[in-house]
């Protein structure tokens, strides 16, 4: 019988890799602990950045087709809206903004959220990242005129006119049927292109879809106390890139539809 003391670590353990085996149970215990806190951080940062730089927002609708895609039951477009750009000019003409929707737009909006408690704070998780529509009467459409400018249509080849001018829309390729001679602004029956002359008050936009046969925009509230239009001071931001799916990625143009 030996009277030589047992090694506690075993016959096959030595001091050194006990130490390390110690150090790294130490290290996944840590990661546990914190993952919490950098949970919460990342979630905080995003909030932050999404408040007053850029936000993520999912397209529901199929109103500025083939520009941005969206529809009931399908898979819309994600687009990336800056909110510092405005902060320093106004929204300019072919801008692609997105802006909350004046109270007389508000009277079809129906909440998209549960009454789930849960599940409507997922939905709401989910909005702060742009992969569930926001729960506002937020809306995205294309900037046609600005402050003081008169918008109308059509001149007899069926063009938008901005002070008497005929816009250059190259996005548009939904339009209702205009047809020289027969469905125009001066037969019988007109064209659902057609609405009558607007000045836009200073400090307001006129705003369009690029699918003019299915957009609910300043054409359709034309009779409001704006006359159609949208306050400046309503715009979150301009949009300026799809970033989802990944077979729409791409950045969003701003053409000088005035040509000025």
């Amino acid at each position: 019988m030996s009277d030589s003391p047992q090694d506690p670590h075993g016959p096959n353990s030595s001091p050194s890799e006990n130490s390390e085996n110690t150090h790294r149970g130490k290290k996944q215990r840590s990661f546990w602990r914190e993952l919490p806190i950098l949970i919460l951080v990342a979630l905080v940062l995003s909030f932050v950045l999404q408040t007053f730089i850029a936000r993520v927002y999912l397209i529901p609708s199929e109103s500025m087709e083939p520009t941005l895609h969206g529809c009931v039951g399908c898979t819309g477009d994600r687009i990336v809206v800056e909110k510092i750009g405005y902060r320093f000019g106004d929204p300019q003409p072919g801008d692609v903004v997105v802006f909350r929707g004046p109270d007389s737009w508000n009277s079809d909006f129906v909440s998209t959220r549960s009454s789930n408690t849960i599940v409507r704070g997922a939905q709401e998780v989910g909005s702060v990242i742009g992969i569930v529509a926001p729960d506002e009467n937020d809306l995205v459409k294309r900037v046609i005129a600005t402050g003081g400018q008169t918008v109308e249509c059509c001149d007899d080849q069926g063009r938008v006119l901005v002070d008497g001018q005929p816009l250059d829309e190259p996005y548009v390729q939904m339009d209702f049927p205009f047809v020289p001679g027969e469905l125009t602004c001066d037969t019988e029956l007109k064209s659902g292109r057609c609405f009558p002359a607007v000045t836009v008050p200073e400090g307001n936009l006129w705003v369009m879809g690029d699918n003019r046969s299915n957009s609910a925009d300043s054409r359709f509230h034309v009779s409001d106390e704006l006359m159609g239009t949208v306050p400046v001071d309503n715009v979150i931001g301009k949009a300026f890139m799809i970033a989802l799916p990944p077979s729409r990625w791409g950045t969003l143009d701003s053409p000088d539809i005035q040509g000025k």
